[in-house]
């Protein structure tokens, strides 16, 4: 097995052996997995950093400050926040409907377990700018055949 092989397959249990929390059975295996796929995707990140920031926003509100978002995919991922139970979704029964939204004690803690990704962009993000223009193939040296890592 090459370097790269280990670097395209995932991470397999024997692999994460002494990790902290990584030594758990099946079902939190599949429970870790979903909850990375569902905060990988941007939106669900944003929205949870801003429900963290601001304790309660309304829709509107929300999708103002997370920024290019649909009003289609901020509904899309409101749900299945609050359908995994880290949104709180709370409806005034005056006209026009009044909704506010909040993360729940589940939404808060999994927000201050991935708060971790933005401490290493604001440690990292020179570093990485560096490196992405260091990769640009105008930038490339023309002896240079491999991408680094390869």
């Amino acid at each position: 097995m090459t370097v790269s092989d280990l670097e395209r397959r995932p991470p397999q249990r024997a692999d994460l052996a002494g990790h902290p929390g990584c030594d758990s059975g099946p079902e939190i295996e599949a429970l870790v997995r979903e909850m990375i796929g569902r905060v990988a995707d941007k939106w669900t990140m944003l929205i949870l950093e801003e429900l963290s920031e601001h304790r309660v926003l309304r829709f509107t509100r929300l999708g103002q400050l997370v920024g290019g978002i649909s009003q289609k995919m901020l509904t899309k991922t409101l749900r299945q926040l609050e359908s995994d139970g880290l949104v709180e979704r709370t409806v005034f029964p005056v006209v026009p409907p009044h909704v506010e939204y909040r993360l729940t004690h589940l939404g808060d803690s999994l927000s201050e377990a991935f708060c971790g990704v933005w401490e290493w962009a604001e440690k990292y993000h020179r570093e990485v700018a560096r490196a992405r223009h260091a990769f640009q193939p105008t930038n490339a040296s023309p002896t240079r055949t491999t991408r680094p890592g390869e």
